[in-house]
């Protein structure tokens, strides 16, 4: 997921390179002063891909232990405040609802009630973000952003007595995270339209682990945290 973020922020670059030259002839400028604003609203529409990034205790390291993730896109809906710090620099809060599911496939099983557990997320989600801009390119504007967010899980059983032994796979209610990113603002002649993409990594462990310390879903886990790509498309 690293290599894909930094694939993507070197695409990121070489096209703010190419618009820059490409668009630098004077054009009419839609939306001439909106962000001159103070505060300005919006919404967000996108997709989203979860994975999780599992430690594990040392000594079972060389142990073919290793549990692997199947990621599905999921889906991203949500507001947009920005409050305008300068002329390149805006504070953002995005709060959002976040659908995903992975699926943890574990090894050493033969049934598929124990070798699979779907992990189903709801999250509300609510990021504060620092936005660093470009100078204005006629209708476009690069930029970068960056900042820290936290999440609910509306889909969480942390608190369900059942465990692994009964196929509950148990993740905890709130997750910490930090965020970092880029994209393009398009000044359209009515809205201003932002593609984006962001990296999310979460800070704290997830996993709500099962009753026996020796459970062979959990006992060999140091730490498991989400991480993520989101691309959402925003309209102000």
């Amino acid at each position: 997921m690293k290599k894909l973020f930094f694939v993507l922020a070197i695409l990121f670059i070489a096209e703010s390179a190419v618009a820059q030259g490409f668009f630098n002839k004077e054009r009419i400028a839609n939306l001439e002063n909106f962000d001159k604003r103070f505060l300005t609203w919006g919404y967000f529409l996108g997709f989203n891909n979860y994975d999780f990034k599992i430690d594990y205790i040392e000594h079972f390291a060389d142990d073919n232990t290793e549990i692997a993730v199947n990621r599905s896109a999921g889906f991203n809906v949500g507001l947009i405040g920005d409050m305008r710090l300068n002329r390149y620099m805006n504070l953002r809060l995005e709060p959002g609802l976040y659908f995903t599911q992975r699926d943890l496939i574990f090894p050493g099983f033969e049934e598929q009630r124990d070798f699979l557990r779907e992990v189903k997320s709801t999250y509300i989600h609510v990021p504060l973000l620092l936005k660093v801009s470009t100078k204005r390119l006629n209708n476009f504007k690069p930029f970068i952003v960056g900042g820290i967010s936290t999440s609910l899980n509306l889909s969480s059983n942390q608190d369900n007595p059942e465990d692994n032994e009964q196929g509950r796979f148990r993740t905890t209610k709130s997750t910490n995270y930090y965020e970092v990113g880029f994209g393009i603002d398009f000044y359209l002649y009515y809205f201003k339209f932002t593609p984006s993409i962001r990296g999310v990594f979460a800070l704290n462990d997830e996993l709500v682990r099962d009753d026996d310390p020796n459970s062979p879903w959990t006992g060999n886990i140091d730490k498991m945290a989400s991480r993520g790509i989101f691309i959402n498309f925003t309209f102000q």
